[in-house]
């Protein structure tokens, strides 16, 4: 029973940051959001700060896990814009997106979310940099593009266009056209014969 309802109050945790905000997150909204008493918050977590980021760090491990088995079989760049937006559009619907926001948001007046926020984006980041690393070793690119880097402005790239669909849902969708666009551009080194590739390799820095 312990478990259950500390995973009900991480789950309402999340529900309440989606749907009310932040500013409404307190052991009363959250426990009521739960079914359970206020006093297990504290019981559970030792404050509603430490609740929220270990909300945090649980729905970033949910979600995680949920697009993992996708991700893994990309095996293209233009797959890749396609999971991409896959993922875009199911997070949103889950309310993810809207979290992320108050997550963000919350920073400054809630320390503990700092780390537990770049707990959560650095799952993401881990994933990618996988994909990253399969996708580029198959191009002259590879040895010649910093990966870790790379996974970490495409998250961020990522977050960007979570938060800026909410503002401008087309110029978010330009934004995903243009990625479809220069994974176009990337296909091609992958189809460079043996000579081209060479030639390519030597005129690009190495990392």
């Amino acid at each position: 029973m312990s478990g259950s309802t500390r995973e009900r109050l991480l789950r309402a945790t999340l529900r309440v940051l989606a749907e009310e905000g932040i500013a409404k997150a307190s052991a009363r909204t959250i426990a009521s959001a739960a079914d359970a008493n206020p006093a297990l918050v504290f019981y559970h977590f030792g404050s509603v700060d430490e609740l929220l980021a270990a909300a945090c760090r649980y729905g970033a491990e949910q979600r995680v896990v949920a697009h993992r088995r996708l991700l893994r079989e990309v095996g293209s760049f233009s797959e890749l814009v396609t999971a991409a937006r896959h993922i875009h559009e199911t997070e949103r619907q889950e309310g993810s997106v809207a979290q992320l926001g108050q997550l963000l948001a919350g920073v400054r007046s809630h320390p503990e979310l700092a780390a537990a926020t770049a707990e959560g984006l650095q799952l993401w980041v881990v994933e990618i940099e996988a994909v990253l690393h399969r996708l580029l070793g198959r191009t002259p690119l590879a040895g010649a593009v910093d990966v870790p880097g790379l996974a970490r402005a495409v998250s961020a790239s990522f977050v960007g266009l979570e938060l800026y669909e909410g503002a401008d849902p087309d110029a978010a969708a330009q934004a995903f056209d243009a990625l479809e666009s220069l994974a176009g551009v990337l296909a091609v080194l992958e189809e460079l014969g043996p000579l081209e590739t060479r030639l390519l390799r030597r005129r690009l820095p190495r990392t």
